[in-house]
């Protein structure tokens, strides 16, 4: 696997020229949360989708 900072410049890499500092820092941000998701369910931390929905509710009331 690539390292962060691979991942880092290829996102940046792959943007427009004319993309604003709050694009890039929108990608990488992006793209920081997706590995982590990965790497959290590799650790088997996951939610049912009805265990999601509940937590969902309970921050809605």
């Amino acid at each position: 696997m690539a390292s962060l900072k691979e991942v880092a410049i290829g996102t940046i890499q792959q943007l427009p020229d004319e993309c604003s500092l709050e694009d890039i820092m929108y990608k990488i941000d992006f793209v920081a949360q997706v590995l982590e998701g990965l790497k959290d369910a590799e650790a088997g931390k996951l939610l049912t989708a009805e265990e999601l929905l509940k937590r969902a509710e309970q921050l809605a009331k």
